[in-house]
């Protein structure tokens, strides 16, 4: 007896990227991440490593890879600015797991499952880098002023959407 699916085929495809894009794009984010806030302090509020783990590990729909790919991005976000090494890369690799995941499941081609995308990994890298500094780290006086992540959330949002389709272009089906 034959079944069907309901997936389509989009939604199963995993795509790749030309190695240049896959180091040079991650890269170019993290330096941009550590110097563009010093002579623009603003510009803080960006997460650019941030954009691009998601951006990768929901078009690879595959969580190794996006569990590898946070990681990556974060240890070097860490080694680039004041951050213990670890506790942005402990974050992005939680973040890349669960967005391979849901990429495998949900068509993340929609632009208003990218909003949805990037608002809510937003707010849980938030969370996320509240409990590791505070209970990991130990540190009792760090402080999440929650009003100022949902404007964080927002702001990527709204920066994130374009990279997307800009990095949408450098796609290659495998």
């Amino acid at each position: 007896m034959a079944t069907h699916s309901y997936t389509s085929r989009r939604e199963l495809e995993q795509h790749s990227f030309p190695p240049a894009v896959t180091l040079l794009v991650p890269l170019a984010a993290i330096v941009l991440q550590a110097l563009l806030p010093k002579p623009i302090p603003r510009l803080a509020i960006l997460d650019l490593p941030l954009i691009v783990t998601l951006f990768f590990a929901v078009s690879r729909r595959n969580p190794v890879a996006g569990t590898l790919t946070g990681a990556a991005i974060g240890l070097l976000q860490d080694v680039l600015t004041a951050q213990p090494v670890g506790v942005n890369g402990m974050a992005k690799s939680v973040i890349g797991y669960i967005a391979a995941s849901i990429g495998v499941q949900v068509d993340v081609e929609n632009i208003t499952t990218r909003i949805v995308i990037n608002f809510g990994f937003s707010l849980l890298n938030s969370m996320l880098l509240f409990l590791i500094n505070r209970r990991l780290l130990g540190l009792p006086d760090f402080h999440i002023l929650w009003l100022h992540e949902l404007v964080r959330a927002v702001v990527n949002t709204v920066v994130a959407i374009p990279i997307f389709l800009l990095l949408d272009r450098f796609k290659r089906t495998e």
